[in-house]
């Protein structure tokens, strides 16, 4: 199975791509990334979730954004703990390039304005991934902003 990993300051996160539930979100997300725009994301919300992306960025994405919602789609992936998800307006058909990792238990993010749409996963067994994300959450709490240096596929 094929994993995004972000590299920050803080440290790298793995986030395990999951097709088989999301297949046209991780194919815009696997674009997202062979384009490079997503290098310069950076983490600026900790609460519940900590969000990424382009967010105040000088670039824009290069692809429109997802005209498809799969989180109501059969065999979805709840917003769990560790869950990684498209973030979007209050209409659920408008996400690109911002995404969040969930902190804590979510699950009403899998219907609130249409659903947030999990594409990818921390793996519960990751102790290093789940350092960095608590770093980068307590970092981001404090007023930081946390670049994230390079986003590849593995």
């Amino acid at each position: 199975m094929s994993s995004i990993v972000l590299n920050s300051s803080q440290g790298r996160i793995v986030l395990r791509l999951r097709p088989d539930v999301a297949p046209a979100t991780c194919a815009h997300v696997c674009r997202l990334i062979g384009s490079g725009a997503l290098d310069h994301a950076s983490f600026y919300r900790s609460d519940f979730v900590i969000q990424f992306g382009l967010h105040g960025a000088k670039i824009s994405s290069p692809f429109p954004p997802l005209n498809v919602n799969e989180s109501q789609a059969p065999g979805h992936l709840s917003n769990s703990r560790g869950a990684c998800a498209v973030a979007h307006w209050d209409v659920p058909d408008c996400g690109n390039t911002e995404f969040f990792i969930s902190l804590k238990e979510n699950s009403h993010l899998d219907t609130a304005y249409g659903g947030y749409c999990v594409f990818a996963v921390v793996p519960s067994d990751d102790a290093d991934s789940w350092k960095t994300v608590e770093k980068i959450a307590e970092a981001v709490a404090q007023g930081q902003k946390i670049k994230v240096e390079k986003v590849s596929l593995q």
